[in-house]
């Protein structure tokens, strides 16, 4: 795979919908958002149904399967309730997560080894609709081979670990993680399943993620959320398209 390769930027908007949901009513629009980041160079649009609802909403994921142009990662937990409306919905790709309600954002990877059977019964249907299947898993060969063996086609490993150590100034730590990273990249795509990352990336820590070949598309939201409201959101996402290709073309 050359280095050269598009790295694809799925802009999460769940945090748009974070902050609607704290006043009521409407405004922001999380799918006014997502045209935004459209017309900014994003290559799709995450949005992550929790349990809870507590941001993005049922009515938000079926404006976006109508207003899209670009493809719909539709993050989900491995339940029934979430199981019946992506197959209602058969958006382009779903990405399954761990979920707690206790939880601020998601704070792991799936675990997949564990429950390798339920996991694959759960996949199954999901891809026989058209979607997509991408398990969220930390940078661990035994989850990664564990998702090839369900069946997922994609996995998207979390790049929290890298992050956090990087924003606290633990070098030696964000050094080994981002090893880590490079090393599961490379050992999932050898086994043939397309790899994505993210979590908690930022203008400072999202180059050496986007220089790996192997990557094919990173998440991200919190941060060009929060940024946006210093920068406008579409020049927050331009930049970090701009980083995201500079990196990849080095």
């Amino acid at each position: 795979m050359s280095s050269t390769e598009k790295l694809r930027l799925g802009v999460n908007i769940d945090h748009v919908a974070t902050v609607r949901n704290a006043r009521g009513g409407d405004y922001p629009d999380p799918l006014r958002a997502a045209k935004i980041a459209e017309d900014a160079g994003a290559d799709g649009i995450t949005a992550h149904l929790r349990e809870d609802r507590r941001h993005i909403s049922d009515a938000d994921i079926e404006g976006l399967m109508e207003i899209l142009s670009v493809p719909l990662n539709f993050e989900m937990a491995a339940t029934e309730e979430m199981q019946k409306i992506a197959l209602r919905h058969k958006p382009h790709a779903v990405c399954i997560v761990p979920e707690k309600r206790e939880e601020r954002t998601t704070e792991g990877g799936l675990e997949v080894a564990r429950e390798e059977n339920k996991l694959a019964h759960f996949i199954a249907p999901l891809r026989e609709a058209g979607s997509r299947v991408s398990i969220f898993i930390a940078a661990d060969p035994r989850q990664i081979e564990a998702a090839n063996r369900i069946g997922a086609e994609v996995i998207e490993l979390h790049t929290g670990a890298y992050c956090d150590a990087y924003v606290e100034g633990r070098t030696e730590e964000a050094d080994a993680e981002l090893i880590k990273l490079r090393d599961m990249a490379t050992f999932a795509h050898s086994l043939g399943l397309e790899v994505h990352a993210g979590h908690g990336l930022s203008y400072d820590t999202v180059s050496p993620l986007a220089a790996l070949p192997e990557v094919r598309e990173l998440n991200i939201g919190h941060f060009l959320i929060g940024e946006a409201i210093f920068l406008g959101l579409k020049p927050a996402i331009i930049e970090m398209r701009r980083l995201m290709d500079d990196a990849r073309s080095e």
